[in-house]
């Protein structure tokens, strides 16, 4: 008998889909940016620049910069200042200095457009400022207000900051590497079941993007990913190939956020006929009245034709050898793959068996119908189990993965020279977050 890892057998390789939501928390957006921009963001230590203008000027962050989503499928930035300035008031050299210290918030929108080869474009515009506290030198009996001297430093500065705030997101938001990495990892083969020796394997065709969708508090995308889903049994295949770099998506309105994956799994008619034995070996079928006991002494199951058949050997009121032979479908109560649409046949010449086996017939093709089946609960439950587990995964310290598996059952079973295969259908659905402060 040929073990499982003797038997070369190719099952059919699937084409499925793997939906990935990708969420972007904006909360992680701007801890990125607050760690690159320091705190005095700007200052001008001279009375003498700018024309001798006999001003200084110190902007620091008071707060955390603030990103939230907009309606317009951009980011809107929020900057609280504290400022610091001394201004000189006099003529011929002669001059009275005076300083204030005041509070405005300064606004932005960023727009974000995520190019096909997954790098990330900005463009960031101001949105204007709000002054807290206004800006007014107090020399006593005088006090002037020095709100367009300090709205003219402000409105250069922050235009500068704009190409600032673009420069580190485009730096910090470039997570090709961090998505490869994570793809590289999810091509290594997932054993779903040990008992059986069986692994799914996953290799990508195409990727399909939504529009970014910006809320409140997060951005989110969904990808369709179209990949080859296929089945090994025996030792662990090979992972799929690596890539270098991501495939480049093209751009779908809309894709489901859950998604169905395909794959299969086996059952060796060594197995099968295992289970039969456990069922039927040694029972004894009384159908007259105690005057037509039939023992089963030997019981074989094999496939042909896309039909299982069990070979069943009896002695008694019928020795000889019957087979039935059946449809192999999938029973979603019993958790079994069952026979339907059953044929009998007796191996025999014997016109006395053969009519001893009409008594037969009817009743043991009734019992294998109801009682005998390959039971696929197991097999359903550590697959779904580590599909899970390969789909909740923190893979390094700013990407993770987070998934559900809400249905895993066989659909079709396809009888093959040495396994019953059956095509699994799996609804799941699989969610990325991205810790971009780490």
């Amino acid at each position: 008998m040929l073990s499982q890892e003797e038997i070369q057998y190719d099952f059919p390789k699937i084409k499925s889909n793997i939906n990935l939501q990708l969420r972007i928390p904006l909360d992680e957006v701007g801890k990125m940016v607050n760690s690159s921009v320091k705190d005095l963001l700007f200052e001008d230590n001279s009375f003498e620049d700018n024309q001798k203008d006999q001003f200084k000027i110190k902007v620091w962050k008071t707060r955390p910069i603030r990103f939230v989503g907009g309606a317009n499928e951009n980011i809107l930035i929020e900057v609280p200042l504290k400022i610091w300035a001394e201004k000189g008031l006099g003529t011929m050299g002669i001059y009275s200095y005076q300083q204030t210290t005041f509070e405005t918030v300064m606004y932005f929108n960023t727009r974000i457009l995520f190019n096909k080869n997954w790098t990330l474009q900005t463009n960031t515009i101001t949105n204007g400022f709000k002054w807290i506290v206004k800006p007014v030198l107090d020399f006593g009996s005088v006090k002037i207000p020095i709100t367009n001297l300090v709205e003219k430093s402000l409105k250069e500065e922050q235009e500068k900051f704009c190409k600032t705030i673009d420069r580190e997101m485009k730096t910090q938001l470039d997570f090709r590497k961090t998505l490869l990495d994570v793809w590289n990892q999810f091509s290594e083969p997932i054993n779903i079941s040990e008992a059986y020796s069986t692994w799914l394997k996953i290799t990508p065709i195409q990727i399909t993007k939504t529009p970014l969708k910006f809320y409140r508090d997060e951005i989110q995308a969904t990808f369709g990913i179209e990949v080859f889903s296929e089945t090994f049994s025996g030792k662990k295949p090979d992972s799929s190939n690596l890539l270098d770099k991501m495939i480049d998506f093209r751009e779908d309105q809309s894709i489901a956020s859950q998604f169905r994956l395909q794959t299969t799994s086996n059952f060796s008619f060594e197995e099968a006929t295992r289970i039969a034995e456990e069922n039927f070996l040694n029972k004894e079928f009384d159908f007259k009245e105690g005057k037509s006991k039939i023992k089963i002494n030997a019981i074989k199951v094999f496939g042909e034709n896309e039909r299982v058949f069990l070979e069943v050997q009896t002695e008694g009121y019928l020795n000889g050898v019957s087979t039935i032979s059946g449809i192999p479908i999938y029973d979603e109560i019993k958790r079994k793959i069952v026979l339907k649409n059953s044929k009998y046949h007796l191996k025999s010449k014997n016109l006395l068996y053969k009519t001893a086996s009409v008594l037969f017939q009817k009743k043991i093709v009734k019992i294998i119908e109801e009682e005998y089946g390959i039971p696929t609960q197991e097999i359903e439950d550590f697959a779904k189990k580590n599909v899970e587990e390969a789909f909740n995964k923190k893979y390094n310290s700013k990407i993770k993965t987070t998934g559900r598996v809400f249905t895993l059952k066989p659909n079709s079973v396809v009888v093959n020279p040495y396994f019953l295969t059956s095509i699994i259908d799996m609804h799941a659905e699989l969610k990325l977050s991205l810790d971009l402060a780490k």
